[in-house]
């Protein structure tokens, strides 16, 4: 779950709101050779459900049962952040390169926690599972991690606007900004075209929960909000 801060409120996003958000950006990429790529289909595959697998778990919130808060997704527990990409992957087993790409973005994604010991069980099974869906693919690792990009570019840009973030980040080339309701990529990658969106979420009041059941009776409740955004060059 995203967690952002909204007029007083907190707007809580799921994580496959985000992705659907992502591939809707990257649907208008057209530098670096993805307007024409071999294989552009898988990867907006890839980007549109890489965080399927967060969609049980984010059907109620997570809370924190010490600070009494709603957890997002870089703070949720170890286990559940581990248990959803072997779903995610699942989800895509009739399109390998794509579950390949999603392997590697959770590789990528949780690069940091290589050194600990209660990660290398994690990183062993998305390694093998990512070597087996590409092998019939006929690609290479290499030709993975190359495509991976726009996967990460999408995840990074929808990211940063549905969290409000303001930047900047630089990936790679590229400069990532945010203000309000439009998100910038410099240089351009967009061709020069301005790409309408919008994401939604539940609107909650912003205090404590007592536990998960609180959360999620509030969550219920909860209005929806839409925010409509535009992604475009600098």
């Amino acid at each position: 779950m995203i967690v952002r801060r909204h007029h007083g409120h907190l707007l809580l996003i799921t994580q496959p709101d985000h992705a659907a958000l992502s591939a809707r950006i990257m649907a208008g990429w057209t530098a670096d050779g993805l307007a024409t790529h071999p294989r552009r289909d898988a990867i907006l595959l890839a980007t549109r459900e890489h965080d399927a697998g967060w969609a049980d778990i984010d059907a109620t919130p997570l809370v924190d049962s010490r600070t009494h808060k709603i957890l997002d997704f870089v703070q949720a527990p170890d286990d559940v952040r581990q248990s959803v990409w072997p779903r995610s992957i699942a989800r895509l087993a009739d399109q390998p390169y794509a579950a390949a790409l999603v392997a590697q973005h959770a590789l990528h994604v949780y690069r940091d926690n290589r050194p600990d010991a209660a990660w290398a069980g994690f990183f062993a099974r998305i390694e093998r599972l990512r070597n087996d869906h590409l092998a019939p693919t006929g690609m290479s690792e290499s030709d993975l991690v190359r495509d991976y990009f726009f996967v990460r570019m999408g995840d990074l840009v929808s990211l940063f606007f549905a969290n409000h973030w303001p930047g900047p980040r630089v990936e790679g080339a590229y400069t990532v900004r945010v203000a309000p309701e439009r998100v910038t990529v410099a240089p351009d990658p967009f061709g020069g075209a301005v790409i309408p969106f919008v994401i939604s979420g539940r609107q909650l009041p912003q205090r404590p929960y007592v536990d998960a059941a609180d959360a999620a009776a509030a969550f219920v409740a909860a209005p929806a909000v839409t925010i409509a955004g535009t992604a475009g060059g600098a």
